[in-house]
């Protein structure tokens, strides 16, 4: 039994293939594809000549998701379970306004309960840098939200005269000799300690001195390399979630 799963993000959309047991498969497509007319070869490209028994979704870009229903229940007869506040199963929402929380960080919500137990942390090295908060009682209780790293260097390259696009990687440099270098000890070093300092603070907050911190997305392996604070990285745990959302229901729902 396969299940196709869709990450909608503003830049990718994450494919993944799963079973009962795990993620199998996983690929990028530009979330652009679903509008230019392209995603539909690549999604068939991805699935092969699998059978497909379901599918779940979720999405931040609205005008994304109904391309990615159509397209799924045309070509392969399915209609995907969108996960909202109303259809997550696995962990409780204690939220004032639940449907204003991304679905992406819902599923990761999912997943580190599943996996890590209450209460658990997820950071999502995306776009933005956000903190994900499952208490003690296995609720979603709202998380931290702070540009993410491209975003932050991108943006002074955008806005200032000389500053230059960079390629964020590791750095040792503590004291940078040229403005690139100087950036990338900004970007690496300073969002170490922006983690460091936030981890703390909701250990305190959650009264947990051992709390699991799982890091994902394009960033969580190069920033957890020095950061005892992160007790796991696991690039695929937005599509876990998904896949144990679909697991919980037996038949789609939209």
């Amino acid at each position: 039994m396969n299940f196709l799963l869709f990450d909608i993000g503003n830049t990718h959309t994450h494919l993944g293939l799963a079973n009962e047991h795990r993620v199998f498969r996983q690929a990028n497509i530009r979330t652009a594809a679903w509008f230019d007319g392209t995603s539909a070869n690549l999604v068939a490209k991805f699935i092969g000549n699998r059978k497909l028994a379901g599918a779940a979704l979720c999405s931040v870009v609205p005008k994304a998701t109904p391309k990615a229903v159509a397209a799924s229940r045309k070509l392969w007869k399915l209609t995907p379970l969108a996960l909202t506040p109303d259809t997550i199963r696995g962990v409780g929402i204690n939220y004032p306004k639940p449907h204003t929380i991304g679905p992406d960080r819902l599923a990761n919500a999912i997943a580190v309960r599943h996996h890590f137990g209450a209460p658990a942390v997820v950071v999502d090295f995306g776009t933005a840098v956000t903190f994900d908060v499952v208490d003690k009682r296995g609720d979603y209780v709202g998380g931290i939200i702070a540009p993410g790293l491209a975003a932050m260097t991108d943006y002074l390259h955008e806005k200032t005269a000389l500053l230059p696009k960079i390629h964020i990687r590791e750095t040792s440099a503590v004291i940078g000799k040229n403005t690139k270098q100087a950036m990338l000890i900004g970007a690496v070093h300073g969002y170490r300690g922006l983690i460091r300092e936030l981890a703390s603070e909701l250990k305190r907050e959650l009264k947990s001195k051992r709390l699991p911190i799982v890091a994902t997305g394009g960033y969580a392996k190069l920033m957890a390399s020095k950061l005892p604070e992160i007790t796991s990285v696991e690039p695929l745990l937005t599509l876990e979630g998904l896949r144990l959302l679909r697991l919980h229901h037996s038949v789609p729902i939209l």
